[in-house]
């Protein structure tokens, strides 16, 4: 009987405990140190979650500016960035290799915000 490949969802213990490593070191690092770059001078950044790969060499994090504004050009500026942000995180972090980051937009908050509407919607009818 041959098994089907079926899409894993869920993270084990270690991708959880080093996601939150990796995400605890760049709050640590956006709030302490600059980035010379035009589009994140005086941008204040929100990082909601931080997933990696099973063997524990790249991770994305989700950010999202204060307000909502010019996400994408900053999603563009942090990718551009990546390699010297994971340089000066490298030092708080107790791993043998630190993990490739990818920055993407988190839209979970406005999905969150779409189904708020949805539900006011219905409960209006």
């Amino acid at each position: 009987m041959l098994k089907s490949k079926v899409q894993k969802n869920t993270y084990s213990q270690r991708q959880l405990k080093v996601g939150e490593l990796v995400k605890k070191s760049l709050v640590e690092f956006f709030y302490k140190d600059s980035i010379h770059d035009l589009s994140l001078i005086n941008t204040s950044i929100t990082i909601t979650q931080v997933t990696l790969s099973p063997d524990l060499k790249q991770a994305t994090a989700y950010v999202m500016p204060l307000g909502g504004n010019n996400s994408e050009e900053i999603v563009t500026a942090l990718n551009r960035n990546s390699k010297y942000i994971r340089g000066q995180i490298a030092a708080n972090l107790s791993l043998k290799y630190t993990p490739y980051i990818l920055y993407k937009e988190d839209i979970s908050f406005e999905y969150a915000s779409n189904i708020d509407r949805l539900l006011a919607k219905t409960s209006n009818n």
